[in-house]
């Protein structure tokens, strides 16, 4: 497994922006595999925000997030990041990275991910 350490995250305003990275270090090789977002709200079950493949070919979004964040990676950093914006209240979680468990996982599943950063908080104010 690798080490990710999410930073990024804060309180902004409704109507704002953040972007978050997650660095990755120690275990496998980073450019080879899938990475994603998630997020979890109080009182509610963790969800998919984002993914993208190990070269970047391919993204997916969460229906609630298309269209105002974006999934990227720089390999050559080992860091994968989610610029965030017109962010809405509704986006106030703990949001955590992830790197899937196989090669050429394309999933929204949290159980295809098998290692995952300590969170960081991004909190929305109306």
């Amino acid at each position: 497994q690798v080490q990710l350490v999410e930073s990024g995250g804060g309180l902004v305003q409704a109507g704002g922006s953040l972007r978050l990275s997650c660095a990755a270090s120690t275990g496998r090789t980073f450019s080879m595999y899938t990475m994603g977002w998630f997020r979890q709200a109080p009182g509610k079950e963790r969800e998919f925000v984002a993914f993208i493949t190990r070269s970047g070919g391919n993204t997916d979004y969460a229906d609630s997030v298309k269209g105002r964040f974006t999934i990227s990676r720089d390999n050559s950093r080992n860091t994968v990041y989610l610029q965030m914006n017109s962010l809405k209240p509704e986006d106030t979680a703990v949001y955590y990275c992830a790197q899937a468990r196989s090669i050429a996982t394309m999933s929204r599943r949290a159980s295809d991910f098998d290692s995952w950063g300590q969170g960081t908080q991004v909190t929305v104010s109306s």
